[in-house]
C-alpha cells in the first residue's frame, strides 16, 4: 500500500513545538515501513492547490494526516482533512468535522455540556465567534480562572505570565482582550479545577474503540504558589522545573478503580459524540471531591516516541507499529 504522511510543512526557525510533527514522520513512516507499505511524507502549506496536485501525482491508497496547524495556526487544522474529503481519499484519524470541532475549544465545551458531560465553566471566547449551543454549567463560590487559547494546542501561550490564575470572573473576562494576541488571535477564559490532572488515550480496534491505561500527571515538588498545570515548559523545555517535575504514572490504588471506570466511560462518550475516528486522547482534571471534568478532546494526539499517547501503548503491550497499522485500517471508517 502507498501511505501519503501528510503534515504541516515547518522549517529550522519553528519552536520545538512545531518541529515536532517532524519527529511523528520518521516514526510513522518507520512503522509503515515494516508493515511493508510505502512511506511518503507530503509537507502542507495553506497552497492546497499544490497540495491537490501531489497527492494526484502520488495516488495514495491511504494518507496518514498529521497535519496539526497551517501556516503555524491551529485555526486551519481541518483545511487539510477537507481537501482529503473533496478529494475522495481515505485518511486515518478524525474526520475534518470532529477535527474543527475539537480544535474550536469552545464549541468543544459547549457540545460538551448539552451533551450533559462534565466540561469546566467558561467565559468568551474574545473574540466572539461562536453560536450559543449551550449555557457554561454554574460557576463554584470562590472559583479561580485561566486563560486559554480558543484554537492552539500543545499548551502554546501559557507561559509563567498566562499561568496565572485570575482570582474571579470580573478579573478573567477583563484580561481577555490583552491576552489574546499571545494565544493565536483568540481566548476564553475556564474555571480552573484545583486537583489531579489525567489524559485517557484511546485506540480504533475491530471491536471499536479501545481504552488504552489511563495516565495520571504528577506534580512533583510545586511549592504552593505555583498553579499545578501543564504549561509550554512543561511540554517543551527539557531544562525547565516543570519538565523534569511533571512525570506521567499508570499505576493506581485501588481505591482509584471507581474513578478511573468513570474516567474511561467519559472518554468513550467523547468519543461517540464528536464522531472520533482511529486514535484520540481526552484530558481530565478531578476535583477534590472526585469530581471528573473534561477539559480537551484531542483528535489526532501526539504519535512521537515520548508522548502520552506512545507511553499508553507502550503500558498496554501495545507496539507502536500495530498502533499504526490499526490507525491504517480504519481509515475512513466511521467511529473506528
Amino acid at each position: 500500500m502507498r501511505v501519503v504522511i501528510a503534515h504541516n510543512a515547518v522549517d529550522d526557525h519553528e519552536a520545538p513545538d512545531a518541529r515536532d510533527v517532524e519527529v511523528q514522520v520518521d516514526a510513522v513512516a518507520a512503522a509503515l515501513h515494516a508493515l511493508g507499505h510505502t512511506a511518503v511524507p507530503l509537507p502542507c502549506s495553506l497552497d492546497l492547490a499544490l497540495a491537490k496536485r501531489r497527492l494526484a501525482e502520488l495516488a495514495p491508497d491511504c494518507v496518514f494526516n498529521l497535519v496539526e496547524s497551517l501556516d503555524r495556526t491551529g485555526r486551519l487544522i481541518h483545511l487539510v482533512p477537507g481537501l482529503l474529503d473533496a478529494l475522495g481519499l481515505p485518511y486515518t484519524g478524525a474526520p475534518a468535522e470532529a477535527v474543527a470541532l475539537t480544535s474550536h475549544k469552545i464549541l468543544a465545551k459547549q457540545l460538551l455540556s448539552a451533551a450533559r458531560l462534565p466540561t469546566p465553566a467558561w467565559i468568551g471566547p474574545f473574540p466572539a465567534d461562536a453560536p450559543d449551543l449551550a449555557a457554561p454549567p454554574e460557576t463554584p463560590p470562590g472559583a479561580q480562572w485561566i486563560v486559554k487559547s480558543v484554537w492552539e494546542h500543545a499548551s502554546i501561550g501559557l507561559d509563567e505570565t498566562d499561568l496565572t490564575l485570575m482570582q474571579n470572573a470580573t478579573e478573567a473576562a477583563a484580561a481577555l482582550p490583552e491576552r489574546a494576541p499571545r494565544l493565536g488571535g483568540a481566548c476564553f477564559a475556564e474555571c480552573f479545577i484545583a486537583g489531579r490532572e489525567f489524559n485517557l488515550s484511546l485506540l480504533a480496534a475491530p471491536q471499536g474503540p479501545q481504552l488504552l491505561p489511563p495516565a495520571e500527571i504528577l506534580f512533583e515538588g510545586y511549592p504552593e504558589n505555583r498553579p499545578r498545570i501543564v504549561g509550554y515548559r512543561a511540554k517543551w523545555d527539557p531544562d525547565s522545573f516543570e519538565f523534569s517535575h511533571t512525570p506521567r504514572r499508570f499505576e493506581f490504588p485501588r481505591q482509584d478503580a471507581a474513578l478511573l471506570e468513570r474516567l474511561g466511560a467519559l472518554a468513550l462518550s467523547c468519543w461517540k459524540l464528536f464522531g472520533l475516528n482511529g486514535y484520540a486522547r481526552v484530558d481530565f482534571r478531578v476535583d477534590g471531591g472526585e469530581e471528573p471534568w473534561i477539559l480537551e478532546i484531542n483528535a489526532n494526539p501526539c504519535l512521537s516516541p515520548d508522548a502520552g499517547f506512545a507511553a499508553a501503548l507502550e503500558t498496554a503491550g501495545i507496539p507502536f507499529q500495530t498502533a499504526v497499522a490499526r490507525i491504517i485500517a480504519a481509515a475512513g471508517r466511521k467511529g473506528g
